[in-house]
């Protein structure tokens, strides 16, 4: 055995034993900060790295993305002096929209409406849908989840675009009983 070779050995065998020995912990926190920062400063909306050690994901999400439909408050409040009344063109569309049994997401994920990118939309609005129907997947840590309609009726709303992300009880379908 050559004097190199030996040598390359023996720094291998030395990353080996540092690795097993010294690195249980895969991150650097510090490192994850600097990565938000930079995420931040250059005003991207969504960041991946991964290796054999971490992933790390950063995705921004704007406040329509999530937020549920605002709904009319026609209550005065004195103690912190708001008050808010429908107008009156918003009558009919908010009666109707109240009459809708919502199918909520049960976790923060990815919405998609479809088992894969080629295949047709579990439900479209029009589709009639029972307790077992499965309406949508929401994905969360690489797990599909499939979503059922809870209720019998119509869809008659959808509230997310495919492939948008998705909090805990954001509104997705609007079904009519």
């Amino acid at each position: 055995m050559s004097e190199t070779t030996a040598s390359m050995k023996a720094e291998d065998s030395e990353k080996t034993k540092g690795k097993k020995a010294g690195s249980d912990r895969s991150y650097n926190i510090e490192e994850i900060r600097d990565l938000a920062d930079l995420f931040e400063e250059r005003g991207l909306t969504e960041f991946e790295f991964e290796n054999e050690n971490i992933r790390v994901r950063l995705a921004k999400m704007s406040a329509t993305s999530f937020a549920p439909a605002p709904q009319p408050v026609s209550v005065s409040s004195p103690a912190t002096g708001i008050s808010a009344v429908p107008s009156a063109d918003a009558g009919p569309a908010t009666a109707a929209e109240s009459d809708l049994y919502k199918i909520t997401s049960p976790i923060v994920g990815t919405f998609y409406r479809a088992s894969g990118p080629d295949k047709e939309p579990y439900v479209s609005e029009g589709s009639k849908v029972s307790p077992d129907t499965v309406v949508c997947i929401v994905e969360a840590m690489k797990l599909m989840n499939e979503i059922q309609a809870e209720t019998s009726g119509e869809v008659v709303e959808v509230y997310v675009e495919n492939g948008q992300p998705v909090e805990f009880g954001q509104p997705l379908f609007g079904i009519k009983k």
